[in-house]
């Protein structure tokens, strides 16, 4: 019997931890059938044929079971799919939109209040020799293009299921358990220049439209993420958009080879040139969804927010747009944090390319195949002056008055940095003066009399991090459209809650209505917090102000820029956590207004 447990407990943690590899990973349901065959069988042969025989014959069984575990684990590895435009299995057709390719169909949603066109081409797709050259327009088809399911994410790096799963559990708080809707992993392609649009169903007409740029620090990403779901505002007659761009070296690498070829003399913005045909195709053909091309309103965050920085001091998007909304990053510094880099130091790094690839010139890189392009070395997720897409330092243009948002809508969060430290950043007393002099360099004997690092250095560390990366670039744009004399709002989202809090990107579910695809994580006042700042971007994009009947005042930023919207535990105004911080970083960044 002493015997018997031994085996019954190694065999249920065997099958627990198994069990729970195969639904993290995502395998398909023929590994669980394969699995739960093979375990029964393994347990009669066991206890029936295995019980009287010596301890090789029972070392011998453990050894082919865990084999055929491996390889039923193989075999069902999830398959690479396109993701469906909506949730609902067999979703109804919409009607035929003309846009000027040709005609396309999307779907409805549930209850058939929202229609979903995704997979809309809004350039062709940049392979071959249209690798790191400007977006081509897009081919027109014939027939009637069926627009139910999102184009490919961007090619990219990506890790196993296992990893990305774990980590969205373990820090996220966010896994859907047991569904076999959701064992496939989403495709990955160069071919990913693609729109998606969700708009209020039936015969509609100006319609306010809110174009949006995923984050991902210009390396990674996907705009079929269910936090970029833009149903809920479609539900308020709101057109939402969001699409794919180039990333990581596809998008961001610099070869004077390649601006020698370019009849605009560009290079190291491809991703950026992406963006900006994209919104130039919204323009043009939002209004066959019954969007108003006259009032759209560019949204992003993260390297999104950063991207829709660099939209708003772009010469090729002057009339495409009016308003912007900013979340979490932003490149409107004299020296940007992230996300931005000198066009030298954008050239410099082009070798590390050669060398790793042994090419010889930009045929031969562009000959490789993308999943081994993507290794490349090197830290391609910067936007740089190139003189065409961007032609200065995005502070000078805003000092000149030439960015072209009206207004603008801006903020962060309370936590921003915590989820870059949690891994591989470790922070003590002993060396925590020099980690900060890597960041914030001249800034950190200032910083150090405000955060001293003594008795929690990892959180003092945190909290500059969050200020320097990200909060004092949405301070200095605002400052820069205050004096301009153009209406900002500045907020502070401090909610904290069972999934993201207050960390970067945990405002996401709340700004876009999407509270319900991690129920578990939320609380009736976090789905009251995300309508009630849902109702001030619904009013923003309408009319370029936030403020509307019964909600709190927001006002100019310009009338006490001390003070923030707090978006939390309550909805208030209160004062900018990191005004001294932001006073440091001024005189190291020479900042004058």
């Amino acid at each position: 019997m002493k015997m018997h447990s031994g085996f019954i407990i190694l065999y249920v943690i065997v099958t627990v931890l198994y069990g729970l590899l195969l639904e993290l990973s995502l395998n398909t349901v023929p590994g669980w059938i394969l699995f739960g065959i093979l375990m029964t069988a393994f347990f009669i042969f066991r206890m029936k044929v295995l019980d009287n025989l010596g301890i090789l014959p029972r070392l011998g069984a453990w050894c082919v079971l865990f084999v055929a575990l491996f390889l039923i684990f193989k075999i069902t590895y999830p398959p690479y799919a396109l993701v469906p435009a909506v949730r609902e299995k067999n979703p109804e057709a919409t009607g035929v939109v003309t846009v000027a390719q040709g005609d396309l169909t999307g779907v409805y949603n549930g209850d058939r209040s929202v229609e979903v066109y995704a997979g809309i081409p809004y350039a062709k797709p940049p392979v071959g020799n249209l690798r790191w050259k400007e977006p081509q327009a897009p081919d027109s088809w014939s027939g009637v293009r069926v627009c139910d399911h999102f184009a490919p994410r961007f090619m990219q790096n990506e890790n196993s299921t296992l990893w990305d799963n774990l980590v969205m559990l373990v820090i996220y708080n966010e896994f859907e358990w047991f569904d076999p809707s959701n064992n496939y992993r989403e495709e990955l392609s160069e071919d990913a220049l693609y729109v998606n649009v969700w708009k209020p169903a039936g015969d509609i007409s100006d319609c306010p439209v809110i174009f949006f740029v995923h984050g991902g620090s210009l390396q990674t990403g996907t705009p079929s993420y269910d936090q970029y779901n833009g149903e809920a505002f479609a539900k308020r007659g709101i057109v939402f958009v969001d699409f794919g761009y180039r990333l990581n070296v596809f998008g961001y690498f610099a070869d004077e080879a390649l601006a020698a070829e370019s009849p605009n003399g560009t290079t190291g913005n491809y991703g950026l040139l992406d963006q900006i045909a994209a919104l130039q195709w919204v323009h043009d053909n939002i209004a066959a969804f019954g969007g108003d091309p006259d009032n759209i309103t560019i949204a992003g965050e993260s390297a999104g927010s950063s991207s829709v920085g660099a939209l708003c001091v772009s010469p090729l998007t002057e009339g495409l747009f009016r308003r912007a909304i900013a979340e979490s990053s932003g490149i409107c510094v004299n020296t940007p944090y992230h996300t931005f880099r000198a066009y030298d130091e954008a050239l410099e790094m082009k070798q590390k390319v050669y060398d790793m690839f042994g090419a010889k010139s930009v045929e031969d890189l562009r000959s490789l195949p993308a999943r081994e392009l993507v290794k490349a070395v090197g830290a391609y997720n910067s936007m740089t002056v190139d003189g065409y897409a961007i032609t200065e330092q995005p502070a000078e243009t805003y000092r000149k008055g030439e960015n072209h948002e009206e207004a603008l809508l801006n903020g962060y969060n309370a936590t921003e940095a915590d989820v870059f430290t949690i891994l591989g950043t470790k922070v003590t007393k002993e060396n925590y003066k020099e980690i900060l002099e890597g960041e914030i360099g001249e800034a950190t004997e200032d910083v150090l009399a405000l955060y001293p690092g003594t008795s929690h250095p990892k959180d003092d560390y945190n909290a500059v991090m969050s200020a320097a990366w990200f909060a004092y670039s949405h301070y200095t744009w605002s400052r820069l459209m205050a004096a301009e004399g153009r209406p900002v709002y500045h907020y502070w989202f401090t909610r904290t809650n069972k999934g993201l809090s207050a960390n970067h990107a945990g405002e996401m579910p709340y700004f876009y209505g999407n509270l319900d695809t991690q129920p578990q994580n939320y609380t009736p006042w976090d789905h009251e917090l995300s309508e009630t700042i849902m109702d001030y971007i619904e009013n923003f994009a309408r009319i370029g102000n936030p403020n509307g009947d019964g909600l709190p005042a927001w006002p100019d930023f310009s009338e006490d820029p001390t003070q923030v919207l707090e978006f939390g535990d309550h909805i208030g105004l209160t004062t900018n956590v990191y005004l001294d911080v932001y006073h440091a970083l001024d005189k190291a960044q020479e900042w004058a207004e």
